[in-house]
């Protein structure tokens, strides 16, 4: 079996952060570790309290899952504190690990911005380049390319600046705009679109996380980047199109929807 590892912060309601990695780690077919950045208490309606992890207790995590347990390839969520980023950029880098897909959480759905310059700064001049692939939305493509999307063309422009700045692939998701899903995958100089459907579907809680560890659960397998990010983009599709309805917010999907046995009766 291969082995994928999340670094990032926990959702105590399990709709996002490291409880949607793992569930959709396993959906996919890989084992699921993780390093923890941050407790949250939070639900479909908001954040309500965050307990960092120190940089040391992260470390220490990072050592005995490497140490032991070696990833075919790691996802990297939300991490809003330099001094973390720089823990995590270290060990990547000291355990030569390979497949690593950052997701660059900075705005929340509401668009207010979830990280301060200074981590802003230490993403992009310790964990970016490390990266094999991005996948911002577009508010963060926005703040990472320094420009204004509202179109095809513009998403292009953007990814392409992104990616050629820190050498790597950017899959730049487009669902924050109004009448598609389509995203867009720049690697090696070529631009790549996925068009799909809109699903009228309000319960998107955790779509970032998810699509993130989709596309790690199938590099780690040895899909190709291309491959990677089409399986991960149908996985979420039909997630979203389960229809789950939790809580009172935007909910979470259903991120088993494929998972049939004996045990699942």
């Amino acid at each position: 079996m291969k082995i994928a590892c999340t670094i990032a912060g926990s959702d105590s309601s399990g709709g996002a952060g490291i409880q949607a990695d793992i569930k959709t780690m396993i959906s996919n077919g890989v084992y699921a570790m993780s390093a923890i950045t941050a407790l949250t208490a939070q639900n479909t309606t908001g954040v309500t309290d965050i307990l960092e992890s120190t940089p040391e207790f992260l470390a220490a995590q990072m050592d005995a899952n490497f140490s032991d347990i070696y990833p075919d390839a790691v996802k990297i969520g939300m991490v809003s504190n330099s001094k973390l980023i720089h823990v995590i950029a270290e060990k990547l880098k000291e355990y030569r690990i390979q497949n690593i897909v950052v997701d660059p959480v900075m705005v929340a759905t509401s668009g207010a911005r979830l990280i301060q310059e200074e981590a802003l700064q230490a993403l992009k001049s310790e964990l970016f380049p490390l990266a094999d692939v991005l996948t911002p939305n577009i508010p963060e493509a926005e703040i990472l390319a320094e420009r204004s999307i509202t179109n095809e063309k513009e998403m292009e422009e953007a990814a392409k600046y992104i990616g050629d700045t820190y050498h790597c692939s950017v899959l730049l998701k487009g669902g924050h705009q109004v009448q598609d899903a389509n995203d867009l995958l720049y690697k090696d100089g070529v631009c790549s679109w996925y068009y799909g459907k809109r699903i009228d579907n309000p319960n998107t809680h955790g779509t970032g996380c998810t699509l993130s560890s989709a596309i790690a659960s199938n590099l780690a397998k040895g899909y190709s980047m291309e491959e990677s990010v089409a399986r991960a983009k149908d996985y979420i599709s039909k997630a979203l199109a389960a229809m789950l309805d939790l809580g009172k917010g935007s909910g979470p999907m259903n991120h088993g929807f494929d998972i049939q046995g004996e045990f699942s009766k």
